[in-house]
C-alpha cells in the first residue's frame, strides 16, 4: 500500500484559512495560511464494480493534477480493517481533507469522527453515511437511478410482450445506504404493478458486498426455486447483472429473461450489444469525480460553497449539503453515448465478435 501522498506539482499551492462548518455538526477546520492541501480519497473496492478504478481513481486524479494539489488515492478492497488504516495514514501524513466511499456506515462513521477529532474536513463520496458527520455528499440522485431501472424493465418486458411476468430482485448490498435507494426508485415503478396483479414478485435477494460471486448462487437458487419461472431480473449493478447472465446462460435463457443493471461499465454494455442485458443507467462519473474534487479544493482554501441542495441523513435528521447529479438510461441504441462521452474505451468495447455489434449498434 502506498504511504504518503503523491506530489503533483510544486505550484499550485492552496492556502489555507478557517473554514466554515457545513451544517450543525461539521468540524470547523483550522489551518495557518503556509498549509498545504493535501487530500486523501479512500475507495471501497475493485470487486463490485470495475467503475472505481477505471473511472472514479482516473478523473479524480485528472481533476488533483489540474488543480496542482498533493493527493492519495488509496483502495480498502472492502477490507474494514484497511479502510480504518487507510484513513489513519493520510491523516498522520497531514490530510487537510478526507473523501470517503464508505463500506458501511458503521466503520465510514468511526473514520469521519476521527478526521473531524483532528481538524480534518470530510466529503461522503457516491455513498451517504449514515449517522456521519461529513460536510458535504457528492452523488448521483440514486433514487432516480433506481427508478430509471424499474422503467427499463418495465419497456424491455412491454417489448418482448410478457404478460403476467414474474420478477426477480437481485439487491445490492444490505449495508450500503445506495442499495436501499436505489430499492426505493424501482420498488415505486414495480410494485404498483405488483400491487395491480400486472407483474409477480418472485424471489428477492440482497447480495453481500455486490459480490457477482454471491449473487450468481443467489440467483441460481432462484431459479431452481421457481422452477426456472423468472421472466426479468431486477440487478442492481451490471455486475450483479452479469452474475444472472452467467446462470441463465446456463440454463440457455440469456436473451430471453430482461436483466437491468447499473453502472455502464465495459461488460455490462457488451451484455447490452449481445442482447443478454436489457438496460444500464450511466452514471457519469466524470462529473461526480469534478463535483467532489471542486468542492474539496475549495474546502482546502478555506472556502464554503452552497451546494444549493440538502440530503437528509435518515438516522442523524441532519441536512447534509449535497451535490447530487442525474444518471441516464442506456438501451442498446444509446450505447454510443457513453462511448462518446469518453466513459469507455471503444477499441476494448468492440474487439473480437462485439465489432460488428459495435457497428450495428452505431458505435463508429
Amino acid at each position: 500500500m502506498r504511504k504518503g501522498f503523491l506530489t503533483v506539482a510544486a505550484v499550485g499551492l492552496l492556502a489555507t484559512g478557517s473554514l466554515t462548518a457545513c451544517g450543525d455538526d461539521s468540524a470547523g477546520t483550522e489551518a495557518g495560511s503556509d498549509t498545504k492541501a493535501k487530500i486523501g480519497v479512500i475507495l471501497p473496492d475493485s470487486k463490485s464494480s470495475a467503475r472505481w478504478e477505471t473511472a472514479d481513481r482516473r478523473f479524480l486524479e485528472e481533476a488533483f493534477k489540474a488543480a496542482g494539489v498533493e493527493y492519495d488515492i488509496q483502495n480498502a478492497q472492502n477490507d474494514k480493517n484497511a479502510f480504518q488504516t487507510i484513513a489513519d495514514q493520510m491523516i498522520t501524513n497531514g490530510a487537510t481533507v478526507l473523501m470517503i466511499v464508505n463500506l458501511d456506515s458503521g466503520t465510514g462513521k468511526a473514520v469521519l469522527d476521527k478526521a473531524k477529532s483532528q481538524g480534518v474536513a470530510t466529503i461522503d463520496y457516491d455513498r451517504l453515511t449514515l449517522g456521519g458527520s461529513a460536510e458535504y455528499y457528492v452523488s448521483f440522485d440514486n433514487e432516480a437511478v433506481g427508478k430509471l431501472q424499474g422503467e427499463g424493465l418495465s419497456k424491455c418486458l412491454a417489448d418482448q410482450g410478457v404478460q403476467k411476468p414474474t420478477i426477480a430482485y437481485l439487491n445490492g448490498s444490505p449495508t450500503d445506504n445506495n442499495a436501499t435507494l436505489f430499492k426505493a426508485g424501482y420498488d415505486s415503478v414495480l410494485k404498483p404493478k405488483f400491487d395491480s396483479g400486472e407483474y409477480t414478485k418472485g424471489p428477492e435477494q440482497s447480495v453481500p458486498d455486490w459480490d457477482p460471486a454471491q449473487g450468481a448462487t443467489l440467483f441460481e437458487q432462484m431459479l431452481t426455486q421457481t422452477g426456472g419461472k423468472i421472466d426479468g431480473v431486477l440487478s442492481a449493478n451490471d455486475g450483479l447483472g452479469n452474475a444472472a447472465i452467467s446462470v441463465l446462460k446456463k440454463n440457455k435463457l440469456n436473451g430471453k429473461v430482461p436483466v437491468t443493471g447499473q453502472d455502464a461499465d465495459l461488460q455490462g454494455l457488451q451484455n447490452i450489444l449481445a442482447g443478454d442485458q436489457c438496460m444500464t443507467v450511466y452514471k457519469a462519473v466524470k462529473q461526480e469525480a469534478d463535483a467532489a474534487a471542486e468542492l474539496a479544493i475549495s474546502i482546502a482554501k478555506g472556502e464554503r460553497k452552497d451546494t444549493g441542495q440538502t440530503v437528509k441523513d435518515p438516522e442523524s435528521g441532519r441536512d447534509v449539503p449535497a451535490r447530487l447529479l442525474e444518471p441516464k438510461l442506456i438501451y442498446k441504441e444509446n450505447v454510443k453515448d457513453v462511448v462518446a462521452d469518453g466513459y469507455v474505451d471503444k477499441a476494448k468495447l468492440c474487439e473480437g465478435s462485439f465489432a460488428k455489434l459495435c457497428a450495428d449498434a452505431g458505435i463508429s
